[in-house]
């Protein structure tokens, strides 16, 4: 066989062998062109995953169920309907390729569950290549059977790695900040869930009011704002044991926390006598260390993927506009320019682009520029979206929005739209819903 390679990861108690990956003319001819301002959707068939029976046949189903959602969502494929399927691919069976080829699939997704004996499962999976009658990528995966979501999306990352070139972005969670109530009494809690809104959890009671959350660089960890002592303090909270503690007692108020790539710093914001500055704190000393200087208000700092800058928005110049300094502080140097006020940057995970909110006659906006300020465009509008935060590879953005209603706030919700400012979709939330942060992929 040609180009047999084969590696093993493990991840939170997946371990996945690579069985077969055939790299060829087959490869470059299946590709999606994911640079261009629209992209037809490519046609692909994902048939349940062949099983034994009972709960194997249950888990195929569901595997390949989520897997096109993934796929379907990302606005860059579209699942067929399994109901024109022609052949049903049974275990250990290979494509007819001339049945495929009749319902118009460009690629299809085949694999197996098989039972292990010790409480596991091994899924098998293979993507084709129907017109060039070729394998494109193959892996195998050993776990239990409650990680089978996780290995939907770790194989829906491959198969859109494979076809567009660019990594995935599946596998990954959301923070954010539920929100109920009325108006006037609102409860704000921290929310956890995949990306796909499922595994939805509560992480605080509602008993204080939290704000900002944002995910360590590993994604075990997240850095939040809380009111839990009367005063805006910044916490650093284990997702898996639950436990939280202050970063420091500062005099004043702190705001918007984000870690330091490497994840060894926090930069934050601290309010005293009237000025906002920028601050970052070393996570191993917990010594802060100040940033920029003067009476202004500094806030929503950013680091670069590098580590090397930060981006934050201030009014030093008369207005609220976007700056990058160096992540060592010294002078900082403006890059909004355009109309209207601009906040809450933040640079995406490729380093090319920073992502930010804009107000400008009266209405909201989500919108990139590159890192010099050139190349501004905007995503979207509304009566108020705010808070825009970058999935793991960088193509897709999430953010909160709010409509109005008989000349009255509407609910919030979050929503994702693709860098290009299509494929633009609501995320499902129990409630209310602001304040999103993505994590980086889990494993």
């Amino acid at each position: 066989m040609r180009g047999n390679h084969r590696f093993l990861f493990a991840a939170k108690g997946i371990f996945a062998i690579v069985l077969l990956f055939l790299a060829g003319p087959a490869f470059a001819q299946l590709r999606l062109d994911v640079t261009r301002g629209k992209v037809e959707p490519m046609p692909i068939a994902i048939p349940a995953f062949a099983g034994g029976g009972g709960e194997e046949a249950q888990t195929g189903r569901e595997l390949a169920q989520v897997i096109s959602a993934d796929l379907e969502r990302s606005g860059l494929f579209r699942p067929l309907d399994p109901k024109s399927f022609i052949q049903t691919v049974s275990a250990g069976e290979g494509p007819r390729f001339g049945d495929w080829r009749q319902i118009n699939a460009q690629a299809l997704v085949s694999g197996t569950v098989v039972g292990q004996g010790d409480g596991r499962s091994r899924v098998e999976f293979r993507l084709w290549d129907v017109f060039a009658e070729q394998q494109l990528a193959g892996f195998a995966y050993t776990t239990t059977r409650q990680n089978w979501r996780r290995i939907a999306h770790i194989i829906a990352d491959e198969i859109y790695k494979r076809i567009t070139g660019e990594d995935g972005y599946f596998d990954s969670r959301i923070v954010y900040i539920a929100e109920s109530g009325p108006a006037e009494k609102r409860e704000k809690r921290l929310a956890l869930m995949d990306q796909d809104a499922a595994n939805h959890q509560y992480l605080t009671d509602g008993r204080a009011l939290v704000l900002t959350p944002r995910f360590s660089p590993s994604a075990q960890e997240i850095t939040y704002l809380s009111y839990a002592q009367g005063t805006p303090r910044v916490y650093l909270r284990n997702i898996d044991s639950g436990q939280q503690e202050a970063l420091g007692d500062f005099p004043g108020m702190t705001f918007a926390p984000r870690f330091s790539p490497e994840g060894n710093r926090i930069v934050f914001s601290r309010t005293e006598n009237g000025a906002s500055n920028i601050y970052v704190l070393d996570l191993r000393t917990r010594r802060p260390s100040r940033l920029t200087e003067g009476n202004s208000i500094d806030t929503t700092p950013s680091y670069s993927p590098d580590g090397s800058k930060i981006v934050f928005n201030s009014d030093r110049g008369g207005s609220q506009q976007l700056y990058v300094m160096d992540a060592s502080g010294g002078e900082a140097r403006r890059i909004s320019f355009g109309s209207g006020k601009y906040g809450t940057p933040v640079w995406s995970p490729r380093g090319d682009l920073i992502a930010f909110t804009k107000i400008d006659g009266g209405s909201f906006y989500i919108g990139v520029m590159r890192p010099d300020g050139s190349g501004e465009r905007l995503l979207t509008q509304d009566f108020l979206v705010e808070g825009p935060t970058w999935a793991p590879n960088g193509r897709v953005l999430m953010y909160f929005r709010q409509g109005r209603s008989g000349g009255r706030a509407a609910s919030s919700r979050l929503y994702s739209i693709d860098l290009t400012g299509g494929n633009q979709r609501e995320i499902g939330t129990p409630g209310d819903a602001s304040d999103p942060a993505w994590s980086p992929l889990l494993r």
